[in-house]
């Protein structure tokens, strides 16, 4: 079944036409006239009178000319209707339907603007030749001249033709503001015509809305086969069962925010002062509601509702800090070691964990690198990417990210602490009264420390002012090898015994009957490992079996502390 829509499919062609009905008033009867002449072209038929009788509408002139009815040619010619002060030119059509229809507006390829003032459709628009409206108070006095049929021609965006006929036509005058007054029996040459539902329009298939969901793809009804046309539920109505209504008319649209709640979903109003639900497609009034403190009342994802300011997290009804690092998430009261939120000053990405020591050492450290002993899953023998991105979980073995540490430490001055224990539970730490991480593209993450202190042996001074390097990208002063594929690991490798040494340790790798190593600290090693390729730190110094090392540590915390 097709269905029409004129205002969907006026724009490919529509013509609209009348002519008087058989045995009307309209019929010459004996005052007949004769045409002089005309003059045609390709495209139209002017015909000139030498008379004072005009014809009254399209039908009047084949009559009266018996050429153009021989003819069948359709062109512009001039009538007057009843009472019509002065005669006008027209369309007529005689190429079909046996002739003399009028054709009062004609809509074929856009070109002419139909959205117009009432003066405009009054007094008439366009071009008879291509698009027009001939005007309402010509079209009033020729349909109240006698009976006359309607037809309307349609052709459809896929090519096939419609025709539509009314039998008794006729529109009142300007004092009733044009009223259509009759149409008459209607026919057509649509099989099982029909007009498409309220408020439907006829176009291509379509994902359309519904009451329930009515912004949801996922959820929309979607009835004839993709390419096909039908009747349509268009922009700003929505399927409420089998039929199609105003938004406003769904019954969980919401006036004061100006839209239709989804099923199972709650809406905020304007000022994020009040709430309310859908539930079974009811809407339901819900209780106060009010933004905390540190939040706001905005849209975000065409969501509006309370959101947290920029250095706070929860539902935008209760906000609480972000910290910018665990000696803040202390100073403000946290005691349990653990997971914490931070987010750094100027950091570009969203907030993220780590972990915090805030039972020790003056609490307040922010890990970031940790080595257990126990969780020897995660693997240290890493790209760049992954020791920039950051690895391993935050209660085992993990490296924070290079890029992470960056930002951190440079949003306050902080200290380094290193903690570490060996197979014997032996213990010692060093620390740094200043660590600074400088950033990729100018250092490559360059360590930066001063100020030692503990009890190793001031063992990471060699690898002060070092980029980072790992094994696909060798940033070592090593001519000689690539530290990171010899040591197993991603660390900031030193130059300081790179040449040969005459003794074997096991934190040295071998080269043939000689020795050598890249760095005295390789805490980011393998558990186990052996040449060079364990974790270690070396120190003659200390006690500690440094090639055996089964728990690592690396923290910083704000020197403002006041345990500094």
């Amino acid at each position: 079944m097709q269905a029409l829509n004129i205002k969907k499919i006026m724009f490919i062609l529509l013509f609209v036409l009348l002519r008087s009905s058989g045995g009307s008033t309209a019929e010459t009867g004996d005052t007949a006239y004769t045409g002089a002449g005309s003059i045609e072209s390709p495209n139209q038929n002017y015909f000139f009178y030498q008379q004072s009788e005009y014809p009254r509408d399209c039908q009047e002139v084949l009559r009266g000319c018996p050429s153009i009815e021989r003819l069948n040619t359709s062109g512009i010619y001039v009538i007057k209707p009843d009472g019509y002060p002065e005669p006008f030119e027209v369309y007529c059509e005689n190429d079909g339907n046996y002739g003399g229809w009028t054709v009062f507006q004609r809509r074929t390829d856009g070109f002419m603007e139909f959205n117009r003032l009432w003066v405009d459709y009054n007094d008439g628009f366009g071009f008879l030749s291509n698009e027009f409206w001939l005007g309402n108070e010509k079209l009033s006095y020729l349909t109240n001249q006698g009976r006359y049929e309607l037809r309307v021609d349609l052709r459809l965006v896929n090519g096939s033709s419609i025709s539509v006929v009314y039998n008794n036509f006729r529109i009142g005058d300007e004092w009733a503001r044009y009223r259509l007054i009759s149409l008459g029996a209607f026919e057509s040459n649509g099989d099982g015509f029909t007009a498409c539902p309220t408020n439907m329009v006829y176009g291509n298939c379509s994902c359309q809305g519904t009451c329930e969901e009515p912004a949801d793809p996922s959820h929309c009804l979607e009835d004839c086969p993709l390419g096909a046309q039908e009747c349509l539920c268009p922009n700003g109505f929505l399927m409420n069962g089998v039929y199609c209504v105003p938004a406003s008319e769904c019954p969980c649209f919401w006036s004061e925010v100006d839209q239709v709640i989804p099923n199972d979903q709650t809406f905020v109003n304007n000022d994020c002062t009040e709430q309310r639900s859908c539930t079974n497609n009811q809407l339901v009034i819900g209780g106060a509601y009010s933004c905390d403190s540190n939040a706001r009342c905005e849209v975000k994802g065409g969501v509006r509702q309370c959101y947290c300011n920029d250095g706070f997290r929860g539902d935008g009804l209760s906000c609480e800090p972000i910290y910018t690092d665990c000696y803040d998430a202390y100073i403000a009261g946290a005691r349990q070691d653990g997971v914490y939120l931070i987010k750094p000053t100027n950091w570009p990405g969203e907030a993220f964990n780590v972990s915090c020591v805030m039972s020790t050492n003056g609490g307040g450290w922010t890990v970031f690198q940790r080595r257990t002993g126990v969780d020897r899953q995660t693997n240290f023998y890493r790209n760049w990417t992954s020791y920039r991105e950051g690895f391993g979980p935050l209660s085992g073995d993990f490296w924070l990210g290079n890029e992470k540490i960056h930002y951190l430490t440079h949003q306050k001055r902080y200290k380094l602490r290193v903690d570490m224990q060996d197979s014997a539970n032996s213990t010692v730490y060093e620390e740094w009264a200043s660590i600074t991480i400088g950033n990729e593209q100018d250092s490559n993450y360059r360590l930066s420390v001063s100020g030692y202190g503990g009890n190793t042996g001031n063992l990471l001074q060699y690898n002060n002012e070092k980029a980072f390097s790992t094994y696909d990208r060798d940033n070592d002063a090593c001519g000689s090898y690539d530290c990171a594929e010899e040591h197993r690991g991603g660390w900031w490798y030193s130059d300081h015994w790179c040449s040969h040494l005459p003794s074997y340790h096991c934190c040295h790798f071998t080269n043939g009957d000689r020795y050598a190593l890249c760095t005295d600290t390789n805490l980011n090693g393998e558990y186990s490992g052996t040449n060079g390729q364990n974790i270690f730190w070396y120190s003659d110094s200390s006690s500690l079996n440094d090639c055996n090392h089964n728990f690592a540590e690396m923290k910083i915390r704000p020197i403002r502390s006041p345990y500094d």
